[in-house]
């Protein structure tokens, strides 16, 4: 379950770095001498948590490159990658999108698309699911992938991370100011936040960052569902993307860098915090699906 980590840690990074950035400008003025500013602190928590998200979605597809350690096919050398870029050219058509950027990276079977464009994307395979798998399982790999692209997966990650930031910003400091005034409700000499804020704040961020990471690991788990079924609507049959499934789940699947979990290919491992869905229940919905 690495792609949308990576993503998380990324956004969660910028805002960090955001959040340094407003105190030294004195951006965050929400906490004034008549108590908390809700909106000082509404417009604060969506700059810090659609900024961190909409930065992460800008610089996805560079630090991909970097982390997969990608080699872009600017000319395909091999039979194999000229007939890669050829699938992605007709799968891209297909979808109506633009020509992603295409590359290969080391590794166990896994693939992955990212990019903050449709029509700028990258789609990556590693030499794993190449080595294991058929061509036209790879070919139905490779039409998941474009499939993510296509549906917008990236924005719409990016909108869901903005939110949960948002809310997550300003709760926290809702809360922290609550239980701030709470403790020191007999000190009439103090002035500004006390501890109490700045701890509480520190909780509740790590706390609600938690259940912030489980809804977005939801949405990510029905995008597979969406990318399945795309891949079977491009190749106009389900079995090949049946068939490379069950594949992946009886391969030891690459575990990618942490921004790119979201849309890689392999199966995510646990519950609540899983990106993918297990195979199974993947493939019993392509199985089940009309037409």
């Amino acid at each position: 379950m690495k792609r949308i980590i990576l993503f998380v840690l990324t956004n969660l990074a910028v805002v960090v770095v955001l959040g340094i950035v407003a105190s030294l400008l004195g951006v965050n003025k929400f906490l004034t001498a008549n108590g908390l500013n809700l909106g000082a602190l509404l417009g604060f928590a969506l700059i810090m948590g659609f900024g961190g998200a909409i930065i992460s979605l800008l610089i996805s597809k560079p630090v991909a490159k970097w982390s997969a350690g990608v080699q872009i096919i600017e000319q395909p050398q091999t039979p194999d990658e000229a007939w890669i870029v050829n699938t992605v050219r007709k799968f891209a058509d297909q979808a109506g999108i633009g020509m992603p950027e295409v590359g290969i990276f080391e590794g166990d079977p896994n693939a992955f698309a990212t990019g903050a464009f449709k029509n700028s994307a990258l789609v990556a395979v590693s030499t794993g699911l190449l080595r294991n798998m058929t061509r036209e399982e790879v070919e139905a790999v490779i039409g998941h992938e474009v499939a993510h692209i296509a549906n917008g997966d990236m924005v719409t990650m990016t909108l869901i991370q903005g939110v949960m930031n948002t809310f997550v910003v300003f709760i926290s400091r809702v809360v922290g100011y609550a239980v701030d005034s709470f403790l020191r409700r007999n000190d009439d000499e103090s002035s500004g936040p006390g501890i109490g804020y700045f701890v509480t704040t520190i909780v509740m961020d790590i706390l609600l960052g938690v259940l912030a990471a489980i809804i977005v690991a939801w949405f990510s788990r029905q995008r597979e569902f969406r990318a399945d079924a795309g891949a079977a609507q491009l190749m106009g049959r389900r079995q090949p993307m049946i068939n490379a499934l069950a594949r992946l789940g009886g391969l030891h699947t690459a575990e990618l860098p942490k921004s790119m979990a979201a849309m890689g290919i392999a199966g995510g491992i646990g519950q609540l915090f899983s990106t993918h869905p297990p195979i199974e229940e993947r493939i019993a919905a392509l199985q089940n699906a009309q037409g």
